[in-house]
């Protein structure tokens, strides 16, 4: 992949030339690990109270790899996992994901959420220069808008795309796009801006292109093997690149 790198402040940005990557006409934003970074447990634990309130079974996520997954795919495994039958799981599993919902509301209180770096002078500089700003990530709705709302973003964003409905990313991607489309005009220019290959996959999947940003689990390296159109060890990093380079 030809790119044109920078490793100011410890940085690293990788551009693909001709892309333009704040001059699309819409942006999806994942929220974990690309806007924020939760310190509490308040979402994680409500997979295992929920599913044992309404059903009574015991489940685990130990061994699920969750960055980038979706929380409907992520329930459904931890429930294969603990053998719960199938038919059980889709009998209750409206009831499990609103009790989900419901804890997540009760303990909102407890969430200790970090802005990644960078985060607002992005969109700032997006919205800015006129650009639609949504999200898309494997959150349940509510519970994705109110880390938003913790975390003092709402006021950037006009809407998204969630998982209630959609356990396959690159479903829920294609969602919030056709929604960003809508807003912004069917030849609408998306790019998805995400923290891990799943991301990146799903944007593939729905031919959009992609912003990678190494503030998750995943590093600038990993990421960049992938191909995105961008890729920047944070958000604020592809800022100042974007400014020093302009």
């Amino acid at each position: 992949m030809q790119s044109t790198s920078s490793a100011a402040h410890e940085g690293r940005v990788s551009i693909e030339p001709e892309f333009a990557w704040d001059e699309q006409d819409a942006y999806l934003f994942d929220i974990d690990g690309t806007l924020l970074r939760s310190r509490d447990r308040v979402h994680f634990e409500s997979f295992a109270t929920s599913v044992q309130r309404v059903t009574g079974f015991e489940v685990t996520l130990a061994g699920i790899l969750l960055h980038g997954a979706t929380d409907t795919a992520i329930l459904r495994e931890a429930c294969r996992q603990a053998g719960i039958p199938e038919r059980v799981v889709e009998h209750h599993l409206e009831a499990i994901l609103d009790a989900m919902r419901q804890s997540v509301l009760a303990r909102r209180h407890e969430l200790d959420l970090v802005r990644m770096p960078g985060v607002v002078e992005i969109l700032r500089h997006l919205a800015r220069r006129r650009a639609l700003l949504g999200v898309a990530t494997g959150n349940l709705e509510m519970i994705g808008w109110i880390k938003i709302e913790e975390a003092g973003l709402r006021e950037w964003f006009r809407f998204g795309g969630f998982s209630d409905h959609f356990p396959i990313r690159s479903e829920l991607i294609g969602h919030a796009a056709q929604k960003a489309r809508e807003l912004a005009g069917g030849s609408a220019h998306i790019c998805v801006v995400g923290d891990t290959p799943r991301d990146i996959e799903a944007a593939r999947a729905n031919f959009l292109s992609v912003i990678a940003v190494a503030t998750g689990k995943y590093s600038f390296d990993e990421l960049l093997a992938c191909q995105p159109e961008v890729c920047a060890t944070s958000l604020a990093d592809l800022l100042a690149y974007g400014r020093s380079a302009a």
